[in-house]
């Protein structure tokens, strides 16, 4: 935190003369020349954090990720900066080559039976909580109309799209099913690093995926019974209570760690990106794995639906953002946000409330085409670029869960 201290500000104040006459000049008044004595903050240093890795940066300290002070452990340490950089900014190509290995030899992932992907999908939500604090809440009331957009693109708009097309394409009942799962989970978390990506709002991707994820504990139960109980039988009770395990625990127990156990916090928090990279590409080539034959058999008639799924829901997310008149920034990043999906969060519950086995399916085609036209809409937009006087909030880029954070290391964070 910085230190305030008492620093003299001198200001004096001359009138302005836009040509020499030859008439005498006005003599200086005393009030046009003032010293005022006001409080100035002067940073200090910060000091050594916990361990031999200096503290990450908060949204009060814009110091950054620095380098330990031994020589050799300083360059061990930006040696894995610049590894977990790279790593973490080619996920969407992570995501797509564990999917292809696991379509050419599912063996490799056989050992990530369900108990281990549960806990997989709970270490990624423990990631988010240990970000998260009170007051990240209290920022979504200050943006409330663009996170409500974002919530209701997420809940309304992808559950009925998923619904229009399992029925456009005369999907089977399973199918169906596990279409219109798909548009009923939340967010992803992979949003947060498309978003950076493509210049988008970092922070309002952040407030995104966290109400969206923490609203699943009712919102994806409640629309399951609705849409899917008319197709399959429905757990919705049973839906809830795994929401709750893999969701709500975690990230209540990240947040209690973050208030209570901040310097152990921190001290972890510069793994985490590779970390979240790791659990999510394991998540995805089990999730293709488990479901590998009926991937390939099912062909391009399940293919073109869940494709179309993100894509259009995509599009549809920047043309309500565009209609309600928010800025360019905020419409990319709602699009992205409501393109990209937890379908690993998804096919998880189809494996454990949904006795059909079809009815995973479509989640194990959607972390694949999820990931492409996330990343694809986030290159593309990278190159296009926004105007100048549109302000970009990157207040919470360094903070936000798990892939954003070593994004930029060297630099601290922008307010």
């Amino acid at each position: 935190m910085p230190s305030f201290a008492f620093v003299p500000s001198l200001s004096a104040r001359l009138p302005t003369r836009t040509a020499l006459r030859p008439t005498a000049l006005t003599p200086l008044r005393a009030s046009s020349f003032t010293t005022t004595l006001s409080p100035r903050p002067v940073r200090r240093r910060p000091r050594p954090s916990f361990g031999p890795i200096s503290s990450l940066a908060s949204e009060s300290d814009d110091s950054s990720i620095s380098s330990p002070t031994n020589p050799f452990i300083s360059r061990v340490w930006n040696l894995y900066v610049r590894l977990s950089t790279i790593l973490t900014n080619l996920f969407p190509l992570w995501t797509v080559l564990a999917a292809l290995s696991a379509l050419w030899k599912p063996a490799l992932y056989t050992w990530l039976t369900t108990p281990y992907f549960t806990l997989s999908l709970g270490v990624l939500m423990l990631s988010m909580g240990i970000t998260l604090s009170v007051d990240d809440f209290r920022r979504v009331f200050r943006r409330f109309g663009a996170v409500a957009i974002g919530f209701m693109g997420c809940y309304m708009l992808m559950p009925g799209l998923a619904l229009a097309l399992a029925k456009m394409f005369n999907l089977s009942p399973d199918l169906a099913a596990g279409t219109i799962l798909v548009g009923a989970v939340n967010g992803g978390q992979a949003s947060n690093l498309c978003t950076y990506i493509a210049n988008g709002n970092v922070a309002l991707s952040v407030m995104m995926t966290t109400c969206t994820t923490l609203g699943a504990i009712v919102m994806t139960p409640l629309i399951s019974k609705i849409l899917i109980g008319a197709v399959v039988p429905v757990n919705a009770v049973g839906i809830a209570w795994s929401t709750i395990q893999v969701v709500l625990f975690p990230i209540a127990l990240g947040m209690f760690l973050n208030r209570y156990a901040n310097r152990a916090v921190r001290a972890v928090l510069p793994f985490s990106p590779v970390l979240g990279v790791v659990s999510t590409c394991l998540l995805v080539g089990s999730s293709v794995a488990q479901c590998a034959q009926p991937i390939l058999q099912a062909g391009w008639n399940l293919q073109i639906p869940i494709l179309l799924l993100h894509v259009v829901g995509g599009l549809l997310g920047y043309a309500v953002m565009a209609a309600a008149g928010y800025p360019e920034i905020t419409r990319r990043t709602t699009a992205i946000e409501t393109s990209m999906k937890s379908s690993a969060f998804g096919f998880l519950l189809a494996t454990l409330h949904f006795g059909r086995y079809m009815v995973r399916v479509p989640a194990a085609v959607s972390v694949v085409w999820m990931a492409l036209v996330g990343s694809t809409m986030a290159v593309i937009w990278r190159y296009i670029p926004v105007k100048a006087n549109t302000k970009f909030d990157r207040s919470l880029a360094n903070r936000s869960n798990p892939f954003s954070r070593l994004l930029n290391p060297s630099k601290p964070a922008s307010k």
